[in-house]
């Protein structure tokens, strides 16, 4: 058995560039959809062994917290709209990481 080490270790630089590529766009949409004042707000799954769920009057206090701090942004309405369609645009480029890589992994040299 023969290990090509080079091989390995283009795969490794690559599976992790590709892995900080995807958190870093996906944080920067998480972080341009709350500065366009569309704060996501998740009701938590209720899972048995779950460490904390929030209850319906916390949930609607979150809520309340998000929207007024989308009330607060200092940014205009055209900056928001920017800001929102930046975070559609990294979520897609997101979309376009994981297809490529899957793109990559089953049509990729060596097979």
């Amino acid at each position: 058995m023969n290990i090509e080490w080079m091989d390995f270790v283009q795969v490794f630089v690559i599976a992790l560039a590709g892995a900080a590529v995807l958190v870093t766009l996906f944080s920067l949409a998480l972080r341009l959809r709350a500065a366009s004042g569309r704060i996501p707000v998740v009701a938590p799954a209720e899972f048995t062994d779950a460490i904390a769920v929030l209850t319906d009057k916390q949930q609607r206090r979150e809520e309340k917290a998000a929207e007024k701090a989308a009330r607060k942004s200092p940014l205009s309405d055209a900056q928001k709209r920017m800001a929102l369609l930046g975070s559609y645009a990294c979520f897609a480029l997101c979309g376009v990481v994981v297809v490529g890589a899957i793109l990559l992994i089953v049509f990729g040299e060596g097979h």
